[in-house]
Protein backbone atom coordinates (compact mmCIF):
# COMPACT_ATOMS: atom_id res chain seq x y z
CA UNK A 1 0.00 0.00 0.00
CA UNK A 2 1.49 3.53 -0.05
CA UNK A 3 2.35 3.67 3.12
CA UNK A 4 4.74 0.84 3.25
CA UNK A 5 5.86 2.46 -0.07
CA UNK A 6 6.42 5.35 1.28
CA UNK A 7 8.97 4.34 3.80
CA UNK A 8 11.26 2.22 1.10
CA UNK A 9 11.50 6.01 -0.49
CA UNK A 10 10.67 8.99 1.63
CA UNK A 11 14.11 10.01 -0.22
CA UNK A 12 12.24 11.54 -2.96
CA UNK A 13 9.95 13.47 -0.35
CA UNK A 14 12.34 16.50 -1.25
CA UNK A 15 12.48 16.51 -5.07
CA UNK A 16 8.75 15.74 -5.30
CA UNK A 17 8.08 18.54 -2.74
CA UNK A 18 9.81 21.05 -5.10
CA UNK A 19 8.32 19.55 -8.14
CA UNK A 20 4.76 20.40 -5.98
CA UNK A 21 6.04 23.87 -5.38
CA UNK A 22 7.03 24.64 -8.84
CA UNK A 23 3.20 23.51 -9.83
CA UNK A 24 2.15 25.60 -7.69
CA UNK A 25 3.50 29.15 -8.75
CA UNK A 26 1.12 29.55 -11.21
CA UNK A 27 -2.03 29.36 -8.86
CA UNK A 28 -1.43 32.35 -6.61
CA UNK A 29 -4.96 33.87 -7.31
CA UNK A 30 -6.61 30.73 -6.41
CA UNK A 31 -9.26 29.94 -4.06
CA UNK A 32 -7.47 28.14 -0.52
CA UNK A 33 -9.35 24.93 -1.38
CA UNK A 34 -8.45 24.79 -5.15
CA UNK A 35 -4.62 24.87 -5.27
CA UNK A 36 -2.25 22.08 -5.25
CA UNK A 37 -1.76 20.64 -1.87
CA UNK A 38 1.79 21.96 0.08
CA UNK A 39 2.98 18.58 0.29
CA UNK A 40 2.43 14.72 -2.16
CA UNK A 41 3.37 12.74 0.82
CA UNK A 42 0.66 12.01 3.91
CA UNK A 43 0.93 12.88 7.27
CA UNK A 44 3.64 10.10 8.23
CA UNK A 45 7.09 10.19 7.20
CA UNK A 46 9.21 8.51 9.97
CA UNK A 47 8.31 5.90 12.37
CA UNK A 48 7.91 7.17 16.28
CA UNK A 49 6.47 10.39 14.40
CA UNK A 50 2.71 11.63 15.25
CA UNK A 51 -0.48 13.26 13.69
CA UNK A 52 -1.96 16.48 15.84
CA UNK A 53 -5.23 16.87 14.74
CA UNK A 54 -7.93 18.82 16.66
CA UNK A 55 -5.59 19.24 19.66
CA UNK A 56 -4.67 15.49 20.20
CA UNK A 57 -1.89 13.91 19.18
CA UNK A 58 -2.07 10.00 17.43
CA UNK A 59 1.18 8.08 17.53
CA UNK A 60 1.48 6.40 13.31
CA UNK A 61 1.89 2.60 12.33
CA UNK A 62 2.27 0.98 9.49
CA UNK A 63 -1.87 1.86 9.26
CA UNK A 64 -1.26 5.62 8.93
CA UNK A 65 -2.30 6.90 5.52
CA UNK A 66 -3.54 10.34 5.79
CA UNK A 67 -2.74 13.03 3.47
CA UNK A 68 -2.46 16.96 4.28
CA UNK A 69 -5.34 17.53 1.53
CA UNK A 70 -7.76 15.31 3.99
CA UNK A 71 -6.02 16.76 7.12
CA UNK A 72 -6.75 20.31 5.50
CA UNK A 73 -10.32 19.63 5.50
CA UNK A 74 -10.91 18.58 9.43
CA UNK A 75 -12.74 21.19 11.32
CA UNK A 76 -14.16 22.68 8.13
CA UNK A 77 -17.53 21.64 8.88
CA UNK A 78 -19.52 22.88 6.11
CA UNK A 79 -22.27 21.64 7.93
CA UNK A 80 -22.53 24.12 10.57
CA UNK A 81 -21.65 26.71 8.81
CA UNK A 82 -24.48 29.77 8.40
CA UNK A 83 -26.27 29.33 4.59
CA UNK A 84 -23.94 27.09 3.11
CA UNK A 85 -26.17 24.87 1.10
CA UNK A 86 -25.38 21.28 3.17
CA UNK A 87 -26.18 23.68 6.41
CA UNK A 88 -29.80 24.55 5.19
CA UNK A 89 -30.35 20.76 4.63
CA UNK A 90 -29.31 20.61 7.65
CA UNK A 91 -31.46 23.04 9.26
CA UNK A 92 -34.41 21.44 7.23
CA UNK A 93 -33.80 18.42 8.50
CA UNK A 94 -33.84 19.41 12.22
CA UNK A 95 -36.80 21.96 11.96
CA UNK A 96 -39.21 18.79 10.60
CA UNK A 97 -38.12 16.32 13.89
CA UNK A 98 -38.89 19.33 15.91
CA UNK A 99 -41.90 20.10 15.02
CA UNK A 100 -43.13 16.70 13.69
CA UNK A 101 -41.75 15.07 17.12
CA UNK A 102 -42.46 16.01 20.19
CA UNK A 103 -42.18 14.88 23.74
CA UNK A 104 -44.66 14.41 26.76
CA UNK A 105 -43.35 17.31 27.83
CA UNK A 106 -43.78 19.96 24.80
CA UNK A 107 -39.66 19.14 23.53
CA UNK A 108 -38.31 17.64 20.48
CA UNK A 109 -38.32 14.32 20.80
CA UNK A 110 -35.27 13.92 19.17
CA UNK A 111 -31.81 15.54 20.19
CA UNK A 112 -29.31 16.78 17.59
CA UNK A 113 -25.50 16.17 18.01
CA UNK A 114 -23.85 17.96 15.36
CA UNK A 115 -20.02 18.41 16.67
CA UNK A 116 -19.11 15.23 17.61
CA UNK A 117 -15.40 14.51 16.84
CA UNK A 118 -14.35 12.77 13.30
CA UNK A 119 -11.54 11.05 14.98
CA UNK A 120 -12.98 7.45 16.36
CA UNK A 121 -11.84 4.47 17.48
CA UNK A 122 -12.37 1.29 14.80
CA UNK A 123 -14.15 -0.03 17.71
CA UNK A 124 -16.45 2.51 17.96
CA UNK A 125 -16.33 2.79 13.85
CA UNK A 126 -16.67 -1.17 12.87
CA UNK A 127 -16.84 -3.17 16.05
CA UNK A 128 -19.89 -1.41 17.63
CA UNK A 129 -21.90 -1.69 14.62
CA UNK A 130 -21.14 -5.61 14.62
CA UNK A 131 -19.18 -5.15 11.05
CA UNK A 132 -16.88 -7.82 10.74
CA UNK A 133 -13.21 -8.33 11.65
CA UNK A 134 -12.35 -9.69 7.75
CA UNK A 135 -15.55 -7.24 5.77
CA UNK A 136 -13.94 -5.28 3.03
CA UNK A 137 -15.06 -2.00 4.52
CA UNK A 138 -12.23 -1.91 7.41
CA UNK A 139 -9.89 -2.34 3.99
CA UNK A 140 -7.08 1.01 4.48
CA UNK A 141 -7.75 1.35 0.87
CA UNK A 142 -10.60 2.67 1.65
CA UNK A 143 -10.53 4.51 4.79
CA UNK A 144 -8.20 7.37 6.35
CA UNK A 145 -6.57 5.71 9.47
CA UNK A 146 -4.53 7.54 12.06
CA UNK A 147 -3.05 3.89 13.56
CA UNK A 148 -3.98 0.86 14.01
CA UNK A 149 -6.80 1.95 16.46
CA UNK A 150 -8.14 5.66 15.50
CA UNK A 151 -9.52 6.59 12.35
CA UNK A 152 -11.92 9.66 11.03
CA UNK A 153 -15.09 8.07 10.75
CA UNK A 154 -16.35 6.32 7.71
CA UNK A 155 -20.11 7.08 8.47
CA UNK A 156 -21.80 8.99 11.20
CA UNK A 157 -23.26 5.49 12.98
CA UNK A 158 -19.80 5.40 14.06
CA UNK A 159 -21.72 7.21 17.50
CA UNK A 160 -24.71 4.80 17.67
CA UNK A 161 -23.52 2.78 19.97
CA UNK A 162 -22.14 5.40 22.74
CA UNK A 163 -24.94 7.53 22.51
CA UNK A 164 -27.57 4.79 22.96
CA UNK A 165 -25.41 3.72 26.12
CA UNK A 166 -25.82 6.99 27.32
CA UNK A 167 -29.58 6.42 27.73
CA UNK A 168 -30.68 8.48 24.36
CA UNK A 169 -33.36 6.60 22.43
CA UNK A 170 -34.14 9.59 19.56
CA UNK A 171 -31.23 11.56 17.96
CA UNK A 172 -29.71 12.85 15.22
CA UNK A 173 -26.24 12.76 14.32
CA UNK A 174 -24.61 14.90 11.37
CA UNK A 175 -20.97 15.29 10.62
CA UNK A 176 -18.19 15.14 8.32
CA UNK A 177 -17.25 11.80 7.57
CA UNK A 178 -14.37 10.29 5.36
CA UNK A 179 -13.74 7.34 2.19
CA UNK A 180 -11.13 7.17 0.02
CA UNK A 181 -12.81 6.85 -3.49
CA UNK A 182 -12.74 7.20 -7.31
CA UNK A 183 -12.73 11.22 -8.57
CA UNK A 184 -15.36 12.75 -10.57
CA UNK A 185 -18.33 15.15 -10.43
CA UNK A 186 -20.21 12.55 -7.59
CA UNK A 187 -17.12 11.76 -5.20
CA UNK A 188 -15.29 13.24 -2.97
CA UNK A 189 -13.22 11.76 -0.17
CA UNK A 190 -14.95 13.90 2.47
CA UNK A 191 -18.92 14.42 2.60
CA UNK A 192 -21.32 14.80 5.53
CA UNK A 193 -23.67 12.48 6.64
CA UNK A 194 -27.28 12.99 9.07
CA UNK A 195 -28.11 9.84 10.99
CA UNK A 196 -30.93 9.36 12.59
CA UNK A 197 -31.61 6.57 15.57
CA UNK A 198 -35.50 6.03 17.50
CA UNK A 199 -35.97 3.15 20.10
CA UNK A 200 -39.64 1.99 21.34
CA UNK A 201 -40.47 0.04 24.24
CA UNK A 202 -42.98 -2.70 24.31
CA UNK A 203 -45.59 0.14 25.47
CA UNK A 204 -44.76 2.58 23.04
CA UNK A 205 -44.62 0.59 20.11
CA UNK A 206 -47.99 -1.49 20.47
CA UNK A 207 -49.70 1.43 21.79
CA UNK A 208 -53.06 2.52 19.87
CA UNK A 209 -52.79 -1.40 18.79
CA UNK A 210 -56.35 -3.47 19.11
CA UNK A 211 -55.01 -6.09 22.18
CA UNK A 212 -51.29 -4.86 22.15
CA UNK A 213 -51.09 -5.49 25.85
CA UNK A 214 -51.08 -9.28 24.14
CA UNK A 215 -48.14 -8.74 21.54
CA UNK A 216 -44.46 -8.47 22.43
CA UNK A 217 -41.19 -7.44 21.34
CA UNK A 218 -39.29 -10.22 21.55
CA UNK A 219 -39.34 -13.60 20.66
CA UNK A 220 -36.63 -16.91 19.99
CA UNK A 221 -37.18 -18.37 16.58
CA UNK A 222 -35.09 -18.46 13.92
CA UNK A 223 -33.57 -15.65 11.52
CA UNK A 224 -35.46 -14.97 8.00
CA UNK A 225 -35.38 -12.23 5.02
CA UNK A 226 -38.33 -10.17 6.62
CA UNK A 227 -37.03 -10.36 10.82
CA UNK A 228 -34.57 -10.97 13.25
CA UNK A 229 -34.48 -14.36 15.54
CA UNK A 230 -35.27 -11.86 18.70
CA UNK A 231 -38.01 -10.08 17.22
CA UNK A 232 -41.54 -11.12 16.92
CA UNK A 233 -42.91 -10.38 13.29
CA UNK A 234 -45.98 -8.07 14.75
CA UNK A 235 -42.67 -6.03 16.19
CA UNK A 236 -40.81 -6.18 13.28
CA UNK A 237 -43.38 -5.04 10.71
CA UNK A 238 -44.41 -2.13 12.99
CA UNK A 239 -40.98 -1.07 13.22
CA UNK A 240 -40.81 -1.01 9.12
CA UNK A 241 -43.81 0.52 8.72
CA UNK A 242 -43.17 2.92 11.48
CA UNK A 243 -39.45 3.75 9.99
CA UNK A 244 -41.09 3.99 6.13
CA UNK A 245 -43.72 6.73 7.47
CA UNK A 246 -41.12 8.37 8.71
CA UNK A 247 -39.06 8.52 6.03
CA UNK A 248 -41.69 9.71 3.55
CA UNK A 249 -42.50 12.63 5.33
CA UNK A 250 -39.48 13.73 5.67
CA UNK A 251 -38.41 13.69 2.05
CA UNK A 252 -42.00 14.45 1.31
CA UNK A 253 -41.08 18.07 3.64
CA UNK A 254 -37.96 18.35 1.23
CA UNK A 255 -39.38 17.85 -1.87
CA UNK A 256 -43.03 18.63 -1.85
CA UNK A 257 -45.74 16.53 -2.42
CA UNK A 258 -46.53 14.34 -5.48
CA UNK A 259 -43.08 12.53 -5.22
CA UNK A 260 -43.09 9.20 -6.03
CA UNK A 261 -41.10 6.93 -3.59
CA UNK A 262 -40.01 3.24 -3.60
CA UNK A 263 -38.01 0.40 -1.02
CA UNK A 264 -35.09 -1.73 -2.51
CA UNK A 265 -34.60 -4.62 -0.04
CA UNK A 266 -30.88 -4.50 0.80
CA UNK A 267 -28.28 -5.55 3.04
CA UNK A 268 -26.24 -4.01 6.17
CA UNK A 269 -24.16 -5.62 8.97
CA UNK A 270 -26.14 -3.40 11.50
CA UNK A 271 -29.79 -3.09 10.94
CA UNK A 272 -32.11 -6.49 9.34
CA UNK A 273 -34.56 -6.28 7.61
CA UNK A 274 -32.52 -3.43 5.71
CA UNK A 275 -33.65 -0.76 3.08
CA UNK A 276 -32.82 1.76 0.62
CA UNK A 277 -35.19 4.42 -0.38
CA UNK A 278 -35.19 5.48 -3.69
CA UNK A 279 -37.19 8.95 -4.89
CA UNK A 280 -38.54 9.21 -9.34
CA UNK A 281 -37.03 13.03 -9.34
CA UNK A 282 -37.50 14.52 -12.79
CA UNK A 283 -37.60 10.90 -14.48
CA UNK A 284 -34.86 9.07 -12.92
CA UNK A 285 -34.84 6.96 -10.11
CA UNK A 286 -32.23 7.99 -7.45
CA UNK A 287 -31.24 6.40 -4.09
CA UNK A 288 -31.27 8.90 -1.40
CA UNK A 289 -31.13 7.00 1.87
CA UNK A 290 -30.36 3.76 3.24
CA UNK A 291 -32.21 2.41 6.75
CA UNK A 292 -33.36 -0.70 8.61
CA UNK A 293 -34.31 -2.23 12.08
CA UNK A 294 -31.25 -1.98 14.16
CA UNK A 295 -29.58 -5.51 15.11
CA UNK A 296 -30.84 -6.14 18.53
CA UNK A 297 -27.33 -7.42 19.51
CA UNK A 298 -25.94 -4.04 18.77
CA UNK A 299 -29.36 -1.99 21.23
CA UNK A 300 -28.50 -4.53 24.03
CA UNK A 301 -25.19 -4.49 24.26
CA UNK A 302 -25.45 -0.85 24.72
CA UNK A 303 -27.59 -1.46 27.69
CA UNK A 304 -31.10 -1.06 25.93
CA UNK A 305 -32.43 -4.84 26.01
CA UNK A 306 -36.17 -3.84 26.20
CA UNK A 307 -36.03 -1.57 23.48
CA UNK A 308 -36.02 -2.32 19.89
CA UNK A 309 -35.04 0.43 17.48
CA UNK A 310 -34.67 1.87 13.71
CA UNK A 311 -32.01 3.39 12.24
CA UNK A 312 -31.13 5.54 8.89
CA UNK A 313 -28.48 7.42 6.93
CA UNK A 314 -28.45 9.82 4.14
CA UNK A 315 -25.88 12.08 2.63
CA UNK A 316 -26.13 15.66 2.87
CA UNK A 317 -24.52 16.21 -0.18
CA UNK A 318 -26.23 14.01 -1.87
CA UNK A 319 -29.80 15.50 -1.29
CA UNK A 320 -28.25 19.19 -1.88
CA UNK A 321 -27.04 18.64 -5.22
CA UNK A 322 -30.52 16.84 -5.62
CA UNK A 323 -32.85 19.60 -4.68
CA UNK A 324 -30.38 22.38 -5.88
CA UNK A 325 -28.91 21.14 -8.71
CA UNK A 326 -25.41 21.42 -7.73
CA UNK A 327 -23.18 19.81 -10.72
CA UNK A 328 -20.11 19.29 -8.90
CA UNK A 329 -19.14 18.25 -5.54
CA UNK A 330 -15.98 20.36 -5.40
CA UNK A 331 -18.35 23.04 -5.31
CA UNK A 332 -19.29 22.25 -1.62
CA UNK A 333 -15.73 23.82 -0.66
CA UNK A 334 -15.67 26.47 -2.49
CA UNK A 335 -14.47 29.99 -0.71
CA UNK A 336 -16.10 31.82 -4.04
CA UNK A 337 -18.82 34.42 -3.28
CA UNK A 338 -21.01 34.18 -6.24
CA UNK A 339 -21.43 30.42 -5.31
CA UNK A 340 -22.21 31.07 -1.37
CA UNK A 341 -24.39 33.76 -1.79
CA UNK A 342 -27.12 31.68 -3.82
CA UNK A 343 -27.80 29.92 -0.20
CA UNK A 344 -28.04 33.42 1.98
CA UNK A 345 -32.08 33.04 1.86
CA UNK A 346 -34.18 34.10 4.79
CA UNK A 347 -36.08 31.20 5.37
CA UNK A 348 -34.54 27.79 5.21
CA UNK A 349 -37.42 26.57 3.23
CA UNK A 350 -37.36 28.74 0.52
CA UNK A 351 -36.59 27.42 -3.28
CA UNK A 352 -33.09 27.58 -4.30
CA UNK A 353 -31.66 26.56 -8.07
CA UNK A 354 -28.03 26.83 -7.98
CA UNK A 355 -27.33 29.34 -11.06
CA UNK A 356 -24.07 27.74 -12.85
CA UNK A 357 -20.52 30.02 -12.43
CA UNK A 358 -19.05 30.60 -16.02
CA UNK A 359 -18.41 26.61 -17.09
CA UNK A 360 -14.46 26.93 -18.11
CA UNK A 361 -12.80 24.63 -19.93
CA UNK A 362 -11.49 21.41 -18.90
CA UNK A 363 -7.58 20.10 -20.11
CA UNK A 364 -7.26 16.29 -20.14
CA UNK A 365 -4.27 14.13 -19.64
CA UNK A 366 -3.64 10.70 -19.60
CA UNK A 367 -1.11 8.53 -17.91
CA UNK A 368 -0.20 5.11 -18.04
CA UNK A 369 2.22 3.17 -16.17
CA UNK A 370 2.93 -0.86 -15.58
CA UNK A 371 1.67 -1.96 -12.27
CA UNK A 372 3.83 -3.43 -9.43
CA UNK A 373 3.87 -7.21 -8.33
CA UNK A 374 2.06 -6.64 -5.52
CA UNK A 375 0.59 -3.44 -3.33
CA UNK A 376 -1.18 -1.67 -5.65
CA UNK A 377 -4.63 -0.27 -4.93
CA UNK A 378 -6.72 1.47 -7.14
CA UNK A 379 -8.00 4.24 -4.57
CA UNK A 380 -4.02 4.97 -3.75
CA UNK A 381 -3.32 6.36 -6.99
CA UNK A 382 -7.08 8.84 -6.47
CA UNK A 383 -5.26 9.54 -3.22
CA UNK A 384 -2.20 10.93 -4.79
CA UNK A 385 -3.78 12.76 -7.63
CA UNK A 386 -6.26 14.48 -4.95
CA UNK A 387 -3.08 15.42 -3.07
CA UNK A 388 -1.20 16.55 -6.10
CA UNK A 389 -3.75 18.23 -7.78
CA UNK A 390 -6.47 19.22 -5.50
CA UNK A 391 -9.65 20.42 -6.37
CA UNK A 392 -7.94 21.22 -9.75
CA UNK A 393 -8.81 17.94 -10.65
CA UNK A 394 -12.31 17.36 -11.81
CA UNK A 395 -12.31 13.33 -12.30
CA UNK A 396 -9.90 10.08 -13.42
CA UNK A 397 -11.41 7.69 -15.22
CA UNK A 398 -9.64 4.40 -15.87
CA UNK A 399 -9.70 4.08 -19.19
CA UNK A 400 -7.66 0.81 -20.11
CA UNK A 401 -6.27 -2.22 -18.72
CA UNK A 402 -3.98 -4.46 -20.88
CA UNK A 403 -2.26 -7.32 -19.83
CA UNK A 404 1.00 -8.53 -21.30
CA UNK A 405 0.43 -11.84 -22.74
CA UNK A 406 4.63 -13.20 -22.24
CA UNK A 407 5.43 -11.10 -19.05
CA UNK A 408 1.68 -11.18 -17.40
CA UNK A 409 1.96 -7.73 -16.34
CA UNK A 410 -0.58 -5.23 -16.25
CA UNK A 411 -0.83 -1.82 -17.23
CA UNK A 412 -3.35 0.85 -16.66
CA UNK A 413 -4.34 4.03 -18.41
CA UNK A 414 -6.07 6.97 -16.34
CA UNK A 415 -7.50 9.98 -17.94
CA UNK A 416 -7.33 13.18 -15.65
CA UNK A 417 -9.55 15.79 -16.03
CA UNK A 418 -8.31 18.99 -15.20
CA UNK A 419 -10.86 22.03 -14.56
CA UNK A 420 -10.73 24.86 -12.50
CA UNK A 421 -14.10 26.16 -11.07
CA UNK A 422 -13.63 29.45 -11.05
CA UNK A 423 -10.97 30.31 -13.79
CA UNK A 424 -9.53 28.97 -17.16
CA UNK A 425 -6.53 27.12 -16.65
CA UNK A 426 -3.67 26.95 -18.71
CA UNK A 427 -1.75 24.26 -20.35
CA UNK A 428 1.40 25.03 -18.99
CA UNK A 429 -0.62 25.45 -15.42
CA UNK A 430 -1.55 21.68 -15.79
CA UNK A 431 1.59 20.29 -17.37
CA UNK A 432 3.34 20.93 -13.80
CA UNK A 433 0.86 19.45 -12.11
CA UNK A 434 0.68 16.59 -14.34
CA UNK A 435 4.10 15.78 -14.28
CA UNK A 436 4.48 16.16 -10.56
CA UNK A 437 2.10 13.26 -10.53
CA UNK A 438 3.59 11.09 -12.88
CA UNK A 439 6.96 11.11 -10.58
CA UNK A 440 5.29 10.66 -7.50
CA UNK A 441 3.21 7.56 -8.78
CA UNK A 442 6.62 6.01 -10.23
CA UNK A 443 8.23 6.81 -6.80
CA UNK A 444 5.18 6.48 -4.27
CA UNK A 445 3.55 3.92 -5.86
CA UNK A 446 5.96 1.64 -7.26
CA UNK A 447 4.80 1.93 -10.79
CA UNK A 448 6.80 1.46 -14.19
CA UNK A 449 5.35 4.68 -16.07
CA UNK A 450 4.86 4.01 -19.93
CA UNK A 451 5.22 8.27 -20.39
Amino acid sequence: MVCSALRRVIHVHICLARKASHARRGYQHQARDSRPAASVLPAQVAPGSVVELLGKSYPQDDHTNLTQKVLSKVGRNLHNQQHHPLWLIKERVKEHFYRQYVGRSGTPLFSVYDHLSPVVTTWQNFDSLLIPADHPSRKKGDNYYLNQTHMLRAHTSAHQWDLLHAGLNAFLVVGDVYRRDQIDSQHYPVFHQLEGVRLFSKHELFAGIQDGESLQLFEQSSRSGHKQETHTMEATKLMEFDLKQTLTRLVTHLFGDGLEIRWVDCYFPFTHPSFEMEINFHGEWLEVLGCGVMEQQLVNSAGAQDQIGWAFGLGLERLAMILYDIPDIRLFWSEDERFLKQFCVSDINQKVKFQPLSRYPALINDISFWLPSENYAENDFYDLVRTIGGDLVEKVDLIDKFEHPKTLRTSHCYRITYRHMERTLSQKEVKHVHQAVQEAAVQLLGVEGRF
